[in-house]
């Protein structure tokens, strides 16, 4: 093991913020690439990198490395946002995420991004542990980005029970996944269950499903259960979703994972003053809840719950 800064970062009132990044196996090789947080709000997604750093560690102290791999893990790359506890970039609210590949002669967002896909790219696998756009709750799983380079049956090492295959839209053209792809190398972005709290169960089984997936292609020398069922592949286009039309709080009645029926309640939305229910939530098909929304405050016309059907069309 050995840490490394890739490179630090001015910012503000404060002390220059290095990048930190850890590597494993042998010294130039390129097998493995593993991206934490891009945003201010990813704790989970930091400390599952931490976690899977503990693990590295002792798998190559064990000897359980193969001599002809390369691994890379980054835990964070936004730690000013963090301090102040923002989403995005707290200097200007821009996306490290929405910068990829970079311009090292841009704006602050972009010359990060820069150098952190010179440090990633090259390798021919890839993992991000990244969040959604909505504040919520997912069921684990591997999502993929539909360019033309994606090979999704790749995601079952993983042994999660979901892969999730996005078409993109003009604006997943600046994201990790899709630059990633477009360099050749195979890229999976990896949700965990939640994003700015730390669940240790979720990120014990996020650390296992990437040993898994290391173990599989021949990078780690450690035998892991097969996953029990092979994993549903589907387009996110599958997932019906359910807006709200009223916007209030949010109680939220089924939580992912939960089985559900066409038109049971799923959850309510109350008027935040006089707690009267102005909008009941219902499931519009059978099947599993993929997604519900965590903020209990909720605007008319957002996604308040998603739903995996029991049948997937083609």
């Amino acid at each position: 093991m050995k840490e490394t800064t890739l490179f630090t970062i001015d910012t503000p009132y404060r002390p220059a913020l290095p990048v930190r990044a850890w590597t494993f196996g042998a010294e130039g090789k390129k097998s493995l690439a593993v991206m934490g947080a891009l945003r201010g709000n990813e704790i989970q997604q930091m400390y599952i990198c931490g976690r899977l750093i503990r693990a590295l560690t002792a798998a190559e102290n064990a000897g359980q490395l193969d001599p002809d791999c390369g691994i890379l893990v980054i835990p964070c790359a936004n730690q000013f946002s963090m301090n102040v506890g923002r989403r995005f970039w707290a200097a200007d609210n821009t996306d490290i995420n929405r910068m990829f590949p970079g311009y090292d002669q841009g704006e602050t967002t972009q010359r990060i991004a820069a150098r952190l896909f010179e440090a990633l790219k090259g390798y021919p696998y890839g993992v991000h542990l990244t969040s959604f756009y909505l504040p919520g709750d997912h069921l684990p799983h591997v999502r993929m980005m539909e360019t033309g380079y994606q090979h999704p049956e790749e995601a079952a090492g993983f042994g999660l029970p979901y892969v999730l295959v996005r078409t993109p839209q003009a604006y997943d053209t600046t994201t990790l996944n899709y630059n990633w792809q477009i360099w050749d190398t195979q890229a999976f972005s990896l949700y965990s269950t939640s994003t700015d709290c730390i669940d240790q169960n979720a990120a014990q089984l996020a650390v296992e499903s990437i040993l898994r997936f290391m173990s599989v292609k021949g990078l780690l020398h450690r035998a892991y259960f097969p996953a029990a069922v092979a994993p549903k592949i589907f387009r996110e286009s599958c997932l019906h979703t359910i807006l709200s039309h009223e916007g209030g709080l949010l109680l939220c009645r089924r939580k992912p994972g939960d089985a559900v029926s066409a038109g049971e309640l799923l959850g309510e939305i109350l008027d935040p003053c006089s707690c009267q229910t102005l909008e009941q939530l219902k499931a519009g098909c059978s099947g599993r809840v993929f997604f519900s929304h965590r903020s209990q405050l909720l605007n008319g016309h957002e996604v308040a719950f998603r739903i995996l059907p029991e049948t997937i069309a083609g």
